[in-house]
């Protein structure tokens, strides 16, 4: 204990320059983040002294720590939080203000504020208040008591019992603390609160390693100013490794372990170091994504460690550290011949918790803390290693004796027993205790005993280092642990009722059961009187901790953990250091094991082209704080060895990340290759490899964190997973899922929506969704990006980080799927730039909306965000692709945006679209209008929910040569509210033409849907006095949606002109005076018109002005309302002349009819002559044969 305190106290010692820093910051001071912008420089390249090396990370650093707390400072009203219950003064050096403190260990959820309960951690920096703070203010205004304070001491929480609700930990303050002395104002001492800003262990950590004056120097010395030969292997010693009888040794291993060329290289560069005595040396290993980088360091691990080199194997991260212990692992439990003996020489330790060591077995054995519980629980003396073996070894050597002591051990309790109330003890037994007998008493000693003997022995073998235990006693314990488990096998074969237990004490007894339980007996005695009785291992537990790091062969922990190694005296110094992910590790944190004593080698193994560690300040950013020795080295041209096959990627994956951020030097592997690679999650040529899926509707947002989300993009996100879960459902075909985000805020959103996926308990489903930072490293089979960003401006902030997008791009194994607004990306002029043209030259870019389920979970999302503007756009997803173009008046859009039920909503934009499709109600479901009006011609009526109708009409615009039907929908109305609006739209239709009114009931039906029609605008076609002025009223009441690109409909309004929904396929002939042609086949429904102008002049009149019963019979529309097509007037064949150019064609077998005609002008001037009222029937005839031949029979 002595030496534990003496090393707190230099720690402190050591450490206080920083902590003292961020005691001194006042609220203001944190608050101001150019505090120090003026004293942070540019990191250099090269360095000329170790000294200025060192010094240049101290300003960066500290202006870094500054940054954290603020970042943190700025969501205090989420900080967990624990009520302080005592505070008591601590020993401590004189000066120093250490407290002792006792918090409230309160699981219950409090109602009143979110966060979680706060566990004191060491390294903790924690602000001591008596409010719960809600913001920043509430921590500096008077009279409010507050102070900061540096969690020195604090027990793992998982030590204590669960009903234990009253904990410790240890603290130094800033200030003073009166807490014991009671308000003389008030009845009871106030309430303090600990509340987490900051956690400083590793920027304390990188502190001190920075301000050391001690330490190995040798290989940072190596690395100031780097020549651009460093790297190579040593000509000396690598042109000796292959006369050294130790390295050949290993490589039958090393090629066993299916290595491409690259791989294999790597490996036999980074052991033939352990031959290099004469110099220090740094090492690069390139690895760019899916190369195998992780597999190689393994297996150079391996060899290292049947070499028996002490290494030290680091990375930025607990995750990373895990990844390499755990492939190291897999490859020693395939070599160990003696069931776990050499785990002890591999050493695993960091934070239990961070690490989640419970839930791997594997882990768990070369887990640090784990083994020394193991080891203490073996070596303790009363019921240890030495009691177990003594005791089993006097009972087969004399079980007879051991009998006897058992009923003098038994004699003597119960003469104890007989002082107190027999009585009472035989009730509460039930019955009288009576004695075992020899056998009983044999089989339960020897059961209990070997139970507890072999469970030691085993993890003797197991923990200690091969140091401490010979491979000759690990046989011996072999042997005598099959040989116990046989003489356990037979005392349970002979049973007590033939009393064979009673032949043990004669040798000379025949019988074969009896005589093989007797020689078992003496050769297992003599077995276990082989094995030593002490090992030379302390039992303290700090001391054993120190005892497994000196003796391990291979170390693993983080860089900053790797800092508790500068204290462990090792009979061996360590030789090599390794650091995995090097790229991702801050070069000033890698000073920490680069400093470790007897270090001659380090290999440094990443990739620099992907991300960097992460720098909250962007003053510490910008003076390349977060830049890595590796990235440095890369830079300066240190030599890298590169592994350049990579097997994670489908060939249409790793095509754009290979060309873009590699240069073409990575090839696809062989596995890649293989059609068995090929994966089908989902239908559809939108869910192949690879493909971008333009989500153009959406909305970026920031969330109360003021980090970007995009709400549709994370609907889309939740429709494609809900669509794998559904197949995965079907088909039970395994898929591993990554959901990626750069943004915090969209990864929260979309963990979300959906915890029900993540949380789900089938293994062959599962969810990751993570950030880009958080999946570097880590892969699965579909990865579906979510990048979010949506503007008209191409803003993508840090998402145009080239390092960001490669880790994105370069996680799936099968399909990679990228969620993104086009237009926006492309117009950022980044590399998401490129990638979307790849995308669209390789023919993998679709629009979200070409998936019918995509397209509701877009629309729902529009919906929550009360986008609905958004769909009632005629370019919207909903219509774009429609037979029928839409425009909205002003009344509709208004009762519409009044609807706040979404399920009538929902009701109304399905209907929308579906009319828009050409669908129509039978007749029979169709609302009813008031039929004595003008307007019930035109108008339709649909019921919705609610008791309320949608009402619409069609139109005629008039956009470029053509005039085209179009829909309008008017209004969303009550029953009751229809005959108003039928009154108001009478006056407007009143005005319409006889050929305007016509061409807007005109029905075209292809098949089951109804078509709109197009008719050509024929110039001289039309009186401009007269019709076309005619056509150009306007309707002051109507109002219908702009766009950048407009069109005049028949009422002088703008609407917006999208792409023809039904294109001409022909060229009029005008010298043939083609009028009309259907191709019901193509979808093509041409009219071209050549009347001259005294019909149509007739034709033009104003509906009110003509008395007319009904609608013309001679139209040879189908009539929507009866369902009847009605039989086209036309004149027979044989009237029809060559000079009067009028043609008929009929192609019944093709489906298609054709009419076309040219009257000559003494018809149309005989038609034109006054009419008597006594020829109004001939008129009428004539008048059905006009309109028959100009709006066609088919």
């Amino acid at each position: 204990m002595g030496m534990k305190s003496k090393l707190k106290q230099e720690q402190v010692t050591d450490t206080s320059s920083l902590v003292g820093l961020v005691f001194s910051w006042s609220i203001s001071d944190v608050l101001n983040e150019n505090l120090y912008r003026n004293q942070v420089q540019r990191i250099p390249d090269t360095f000329v002294t170790l000294t200025s090396y060192k010094k240049s990370f101290i300003p960066s650093l500290v202006e870094e720590t500054h940054a954290d707390l603020l970042s943190n400072m700025k969501t205090l009203s989420r900080a967990p939080t624990c009520e302080i219950l005592t505070i008591e003064d601590s020993a401590g050096p004189p000066g120093v203000l250490f407290y002792d403190i006792t918090y409230n260990r309160d699981t219950e959820t409090d109602k009143n504020r979110k966060g979680p309960m706060y566990e004191p951690q060491v390294g903790d920096i924690i602000a001591l208040t008596n409010v719960r703070p809600k913001c920043i203010d509430d921590l500096n205004r008077p009279p409010r008591f507050y102070l900061i304070a540096y969690v020195d001491k604090a027990n793992d929480i998982d030590e204590f019992p669960d009903d234990l609700r009253i904990l410790p930990f240890k603290i130094l303050s800033s200030k003073p603390i009166n807490y014991g002395e009671p308000d003389m104002h008030k009845s009871k001492r106030e309430t303090l609160f600990a509340v987490y800003l900051l956690n400083l262990t590793t920027n304390l950590r990188v502190w001190k390693a920075l301000n050391s004056e001690e330490g190995n120097t040798n290989i940072i010395s190596k690395v100031l100013q780097p020549n651009s030969d460093d790297g190579d292997s040593c000509s000396v010693c690598f042109s000796q490794e292959k006369c050294n009888t130790g390295i050949s040794a290993v490589r039958p291993t090393i090629f066993s372990q299916n290595l491409n060329e690259s791989q294999e290289a790597a490996v036999l560069n980074c052991i033939s170091l352990t031959q290099c005595h004469h110099q220090n040396s740094v090492k690069l290993i390139w690895g760019p994504p899916g190369t195998g980088k992780t597999k190689t360091m393994s297996v150079t691990l391996f060899a290292l460690f049947q070499l028996k080199c002490r290494t030290l194997t680091c990375a930025p991260t607990n995750i990373a550290v895990l990844e390499v212990a755990a492939r190291l692992r897999r490859l020693v439990n395939q070599s160990l011949e003696y069931r776990r003996y050499g785990l002890g020489d591999i050493v695993l330790f960091g934070n239990k918790k961070r690490m989640k060591i419970d839930n791997n077995n594997d882990l768990r054995d070369m887990f640090l803390d784990h083994r020394v519980k193991i080891l203490i629980k073996c070596l303790v003396p009363l019921s240890g290693w030495r009691h177990l073996l003594e005791s089993m070894i006097h009972l087969l050597d004399d079980p007879e004796e051991q009998y006897s002591l058992y009923l003098e051990q038994r004699a003597e309790k119960q003469k104890q027993n007989a002082q107190k109330n027999e009585v009472d003890n035989r009730k509460r037994n039930g019955d009288e205790d009576y004695p075992f007998t020899f056998e009983e008493f044999v089989k339960n000693e020897f059961d209990s005993i070997g139970q507890e003997l072999k469970k030691c022995m085993v993890n003797l073998y197991t923990h200690l280092p091969t140091s401490c235990i010979s491979l000759e006693v690990v046989k011996d314990m072999v042997r005598a642990l099959g040989l116990l488990n046989s003489i356990e096998s037979s005392l349970h074969t002979i049973g007590v009722a033939n009393e064979g237990l009673k032949l043990i004490k004669d040798f000379k007894v025949p019988g074969s059961v009896v005589g093989c339980l007797m020689q078992l007996r003496t050769e297992c005695t003599n077995t276990l009187k082989s094995l030593p009785m002490e090992f030379s291992v302390p039992i303290n537990k700090y001391a054993l901790e120190n005892f497994c790091l000196e003796n391990a062969c291979l170390i693993f922990c983080t860089a900053s953990t790797s800092s508790k190694l500068h204290v462990v005296k090792g009979t061996r110094p360590l030789e090599l250091l390794v650091i995995d992910e090097a790229a991702q590790l801050k070069e000033c944190e890698s000073a920490i094991p680069l400093q470790l004593s007897g270090l001659r080698h380090a290999i440094l193994v990443g990739d620099e082209r992907q991300l960097p560690a992460m720098v909250e300040s962007k003053i510490a950013a910008s003076a390349d704080f977060g830049r890595s020795l590796f990235g440095r080295l890369a830079k300066l041209g240190h030599k890298k060895h590169l592994l350049n096959v990579q097997y994670r990627m489908h060939p249409s994956i790793s095509l754009f990340p290979k060309r873009e951020f590699y240069d073409n030097q990575i090839v696809d592997g062989p596995n890649v290759k293989e059609r068995s690679y090929e994966r089908c999650f989902l239908m559809g040529k939108m869910y192949q490899s690879f493909s971008f899926i333009n989500v153009a509707n959406g909305k970026e947002e920031f969330d109360h964190r003021f980090s970007q989300k995009n709400m549709v993009e994370v609907s889309v996100v939740s429709g494609i997973v809900a669509s794998l879960y559904k197949e995965f459902i079907g088909t039970k075909k395994k898929v591993s899922i990554g959901v990626i985000s750069p943004y915090k805020a969209q990864v929260h959103a979309i963990q979300e929506i959906l915890r029900k996926y993540t949380e789900t308990s089938d293994t062959g489903f599962s969810v990751s969704v993570r950030s880009v930072d958080g999946f570097q490293g880590g892969e699965e089979d579909v990865i579906i990006i979510s990048t979010v960003r949506c503007n008209g401006n191409g803003s993508v902030g840090f998402l145009s980080n080239r390092q960001r997008a490669n880790v994105a791009l370069t996680r799936a194994r099968y399909c990679l799927w990228i969620l993104g607004n086009a237009s926006t990306l492309i117009a950022s002029d980044t590399v998401w730039k490129k990638l979307v043209l790849d995308a669209k030259k390789r023919n993998c870019f679709y629009n979200a909306d070409e998936d019918s389920k995509l397209t509701q979970a877009i629309t729902a999302a529009l919906l929550e965000l009360d986008q609905l503007h958004t769909l009632l756009n005629i370019d919207s997803m909903l219509f774009k692709n429609a037979i029928w173009k839409v425009c909205f008046t002003r009344d509709f859009l208004n009762s519409i945006t009044k609807i706040k039920d979404t399920a009538i909503l929902w009701d109304v934009l399905a209907l929308l679209t579906k009319l828009s499709s050409g669908w129509r109600r039978p007749l029979k479901d169709k609302g009813t209008l008031v039929h004595d009006r003008t307007s019930a011609q035109l108008l339709e009526n649909y019921k919705i929910k609610g008791n309320l109708n949608l009402i619409w009409t069609v139109d005629i615009l008039k956009e470029n040569a053509h005039y085209i039907q179009i829909m309008k929908f008017l209004d969303i109305l009550p029953f009751s509210h229809i005959p108003e609006l039928a009154k108001r739209l009478d006056i407007v239709f009143g005005n319409f033409t006889v050929d305007k009114m016509n061409r807007c009931r005109h029905k075209c039906i292809d098949r089951d849907t109804i078509v709109p029609m197009r008719w050509p605008v024929v110039l001289g076609n039309f009186p401009v006095a007269d019709h076309e002025e005619f056509l150009s009223k306007p309707l002051p009441s109507f109002s219908i949606t702009t766009n950048r690109e407009t069109a005049t409909s028949t009422y002088g309004e703008t609407a917006k002109a999208v792409k023809p929904i039904i294109l001409s396929r022909s060229i009029v002939n005008q010298k043939e005076g083609l009028l009309w042609k259907i191709n019901a086949e193509g979808g093509v429904k041409d009219l071209s018109t050549c009347l001259e102008a005294n019909t149509l002049e007739f034709l033009s009149k104003k509906l009110s002005s003509l008395i007319l019963a009904a609608k013309p019979e001679a139209s040879n529309s189908t009539d929507m309302e009866t369902a009847k097509a009605i039989k086209p007037i036309v004149p027979s064949k044989s009237n029809v002349s060559q000079k009067e150019r009028l043609l008929w064609k009929i192609k019944g077998e093709e489906g298609v009819k054709d009419f076309s005609t040219c009257l000559e002008a003494i018809l149309l001037e005989f038609l034109s002559k006054p009419l008597s009222s006594l020829m109004v029937l001939g008129l009428l005839l004539l008048l059905g044969l006009l309109l028959g031949l100009q709006y066609g029979v088919w």
